[in-house]
């Protein structure tokens, strides 16, 4: 089943900013996609990922991040 799940993202300023979460986020097992929008601070992941694993991997990326 896929699920989308939005979280918070604190610090990002630019694309290259959206890339490295997005990046980050790839690597995440169970995300099919993330898209990430520093204007609304948030992140947009479609799959059935973990949430507290998705947060991990925003904060091992550099973000402060909340689900």
């Amino acid at each position: 089943m896929r699920m989308g799940q939005t979280l918070t993202v604190e610090g990002m300023s630019c694309g290259h900013c959206e890339q490295t979460v997005e990046d980050a986020l790839s690597g995440v097992s169970g995300v099919e996609s993330a898209s990430a929008d520093h204007e609304s601070s948030s992140v947009t992941v479609e799959g059935d990922a973990d949430a507290a694993e998705l947060v991990s991997a925003v904060e091992e990326a550099g973000y402060d991040a909340s689900a």
